[in-house]
């Protein structure tokens, strides 16, 4: 019977397209698939997902060989497949930018559950928000390993739209909003305050990830098989964790940024913007400050570190072309 492979030659690489054998090195899988005339569509979604599961040798697994150390996939928002299912609930969503979305990895106690919900409601009014709606994210736990299912959180969707009209950059104010509802969490000293994060808050992209194969993530998030989910692009990651153990939220992509490789240079990085958070000022009366440090959160990644840095540099009103060049060494 002839093999599939048997004119695949893994002695010899040889330079092609985007392919150049001089950077074959590191472990993560990533990827990218793009309409380059930013035409949406449910093939990107699913052209992204069959990308990430090619990436499965790039990714990682424990004693468990079902939970995998992480993958997961960022695209555009999903409008109108978030106006049907909040139609469904009896809610109506604004027009698009006129609204955020945060995917969120909540405590999997109920009690705890919904402690977090309190606080995030107390905070997302506060910061001049009104709260549309909960949404508890479709899920197939039999389709993920015995240990990812056991530590597996309450995934949560909560929406939310400014109670005047919204801001010029509204995804700055939905990063402040974010920040804030983190140091509320952290400041409540909750129980399991450790499971408590927000994968994404905007009003443009969203995140779906979690300690998965790289196979494991279509079969597991329902809502990825849904035609009406759309994007012109999908950025993919399959993680092969180094410095850090797998969790659901080190997994990649972040706010902004899937990476492979590590970062050398994380520890005086992450010390050198500790030292430049004590001249942090702003123009802005209401902008509190505090809510804001540390800018890199403990425990985290060397890419979370990375990805925090950038999200803080855009809020300032810089590109991310700018932000990015400010981040290479």
């Amino acid at each position: 019977m002839k093999s599939q492979y048997e004119n695949t030659n893994l002695k010899k690489s040889v330079k092609q397209g985007l392919y150049d054998p001089i950077f074959e090195h590191d472990a993560c899988g990533v990827g990218m698939v793009a309409n380059i005339k930013g035409k949406k569509s449910h093939s990107i979604v699913s052209q992204g997902l069959e990308a990430l599961s090619n990436l499965a040798h790039r990714g990682a697994s424990g004693a468990d060989p079902e939970t995998g150390d992480g993958a997961g996939i960022l695209i555009q928002m999903p409008h109108d497949f978030f106006k049907s299912e909040l139609s469904s609930m009896g809610c109506n969503l604004p027009d698009p930018g006129q609204y955020g979305v945060g995917m969120a990895f909540l405590p999997s106690d109920k009690h705890q559950t919904a402690s977090s919900r309190s606080l995030v409601e107390e905070c997302v009014s506060k910061q001049g928000y009104d709260l549309l709606a909960w949404r508890q994210v479709p899920i197939d736990p039999e389709k993920i390993g015995v240990l990812a299912n056991r530590e597996c959180p309450s995934i949560t969707q909560f929406f939310v739209t400014p109670k005047e009209r919204a801001p010029e950059n509204i995804d700055r104010d939905l990063y402040l909003l974010r920040r804030t509802i983190e140091s509320s969490i952290e400041a409540a000293a909750l129980e399991s305050a450790d499971d408590f994060y927000i994968c994404s808050l905007s009003s443009s992209t969203i995140v779906y990830k979690g300690l998965l194969m790289a196979e494991q993530l279509e079969d597991f998030y329902k809502d990825l098989t849904e035609s009406s989910l759309i994007s012109s692009f999908a950025l993919v990651h399959s993680r092969f964790s180094t410095n850090t153990l797998g969790s659901w939220k080190l997994a990649h992509p972040y706010r902004f940024i899937i990476h492979n490789g590590e970062i050398n240079t994380v520890r005086g990085n992450t010390n050198w913007m500790s030292a430049r958070e004590r001249v942090f000022e702003s123009t802005d009366p209401d902008l509190n400050i505090g809510n804001l440090i540390p800018v890199i959160k403990p425990g985290q990644s060397d890419t979370a570190a990375l990805d925090n840095a950038l999200e803080l540099l855009l809020a300032t009103g810089r590109s991310i072309e700018h932000s990015m060049m400010m981040l290479i060494p």
